[in-house]
């Protein structure tokens, strides 16, 4: 039986299961670090098993930092019609790829 959860980080939530690899907004962690995710909810691909926490459950998960690399390049571009002004400006996001261990 697979067990799904959804955890925070970064001010966003995502839905992991145990062994997936998922992208998140930088952590200040070195590669092959483990860490704690606070997690929101928990159950099971049957929906038998559910537990919601208020606003966060008691229990963990633990995820291992697989690389700190960058996102792709944004564009961002400002422009005013008939007075010659254009101005284009790059974003690139800084990213963390976590690998899911134990829910």
């Amino acid at each position: 039986m697979v067990t799904y959860a959804v955890v925070k980080t970064g001010g966003k939530q995502y839905l992991i299961k145990e062994g997936m690899t998922v992208t998140v907004d930088q952590l200040n962690l070195e590669k092959g670090k483990k860490t704690q995710l606070e997690v929101l909810l928990k159950f099971d691909e049957e929906g038998k098993a559910f537990e919601l926490g208020q606003p966060l459950l008691k229990e963990e998960v633990s995820a291992e930092v697989i690389d700190n690399v960058k996102g792709e390049k944004i564009r961002i571009a400002k422009f005013k019609a008939k007075s010659r002004y254009r101005k284009v400006r790059g974003f690139r996001a800084r990213l963390t790829k976590l690998k899911i261990i134990k829910i």
